[in-house]
């Protein structure tokens, strides 16, 4: 039986978007990413089988809130979800440039603007407590892996307003190449197969940025790494950790991910049922490191299918990159700040 997709889906992107994307990215990339969404849409709204994955499927969020209502542990799981906590983790290496001592990195992940409404609320009452010299956002700003995104700006501009001084940010697996133009027209810069120097007192560290790696593939890390020296100080964005090993012998100094939600609904201890991810269980949630590169996977501030967390508290991170190793007396405390 043949299926029809929804008029929006159906459609072609105007050809504005297209030519944007395709100034902005290269013709290859643009057009390739569009092509494989509109190939996921196509399955997702025909229920098809080719693209399974348990946020994709109509019924899954249905099924799992049924569940956890039928156990009384819904309302519990929403409480929890809005409860987002500050965590700090220090990056110390003598590779980071002294005027960069100090340096606070503020990392966002997996907001799901669209169903974690009132994780987003949290962020921004929180926001004005935490001091913080650059942002980065790693990806899944959309609750769905398909259909409209209008939600999404709005609550991503209220998010942006808040927000001060340089925003970068990378795509994940939920979010559409279309989002693009809107996340740069308010001032969020995107950073796909890309890198940009960051300068501070004469010196210089670099980030950089891949498409998401997870679903769509389109992910170009010797793309993003030319244009940082070997010798200067460099920090990878991606929306998954499960490319360490690439990003490690690119000679990365620090990865900075998220995509697991630490795993959202755990056993006591944080014990997760699955990470969504093929990486050592380790390198699920938190700091971790391997080889030279020092790496942390955000357990993320939004919940994806259900906004639910069990035994995995949300959180907003704030990385502290630090050329020596911290002396007690140099540590300022942060208001409500979980040290990692």
């Amino acid at each position: 039986m043949k299926h029809s997709l929804p008029a929006a889906v159906a459609v072609a992107q105007p050809d504005d978007v297209k030519e944007k994307l395709e100034q902005r990215l290269g013709r290859l990339h643009a057009r390739q990413r569009l092509g494989i969404e509109h190939d996921h849409e196509a399955q997702a709204f025909a229920q098809g089988l080719k693209f399974l994955h348990v946020e994709s499927l109509l019924f899954s969020h249905h099924l799992i809130e049924g569940v956890l209502r039928l156990t009384g542990l819904y309302w519990q799981g929403r409480r929890n979800a809005a409860k987002i906590r500050v965590k700090k983790n220090d990056i110390v290496s003598r590779r980071i440039p002294r005027a960069f001592d100090g340096f606070r990195i503020l990392h966002l992940s997996d907001l799901h603007t669209d169903l974690s409404g009132e994780a987003i609320d949290t962020i921004l009452n929180l926001l004005p407590r935490v001091d913080y010299d650059l942002c980065v956002l790693t990806g899944d700003y959309r609750g769905k892996t398909f259909g409209p995104f209008d939600l999404v700006i709005v609550q991503m501009a209220r998010l942006r307003a808040a927000l001060k001084g340089q925003v970068f940010g990378v795509l994940g697996n939920h979010d559409s190449v279309r989002m693009v133009p809107a996340l740069e027209e308010m001032g969020i810069r995107m950073l796909l197969n890309e890198s940009i120097a960051i300068e501070r007192g004469g010196q210089k560290i670099h980030i950089a940025g891949i498409d998401d790696a997870h679903f769509y593939r389109v992910d170009n890390i010797e793309k993003a790494a030319e244009a940082a020296p070997h010798e200067e100080f460099s920090i990878l964005l991606s929306h998954t950790p499960e490319i360490y090993r690439q990003a490690a012998h690119a000679e990365f100094d620090l990865l900075l991910s998220g995509h697991t939600h630490g795993g959202q609904i755990c056993l006591p201890g944080g014990i997760a049922f699955t990470h969504a991810a093929v990486l050592p269980r380790s390198f699920g949630v938190g700091a971790w490191k391997y080889g030279d590169m020092a790496g942390y996977t955000s357990a993320g501030a939004g919940s994806s299918v259900v906004p639910v967390r069990f035994n995995c508290p949300p959180e907003i991170t704030l990385h502290c990159l630090l050329s020596r190793a911290p002396q007690r007396s140099s540590i300022r405390a942060v208001p409500d700040v979980e040290r990692e």
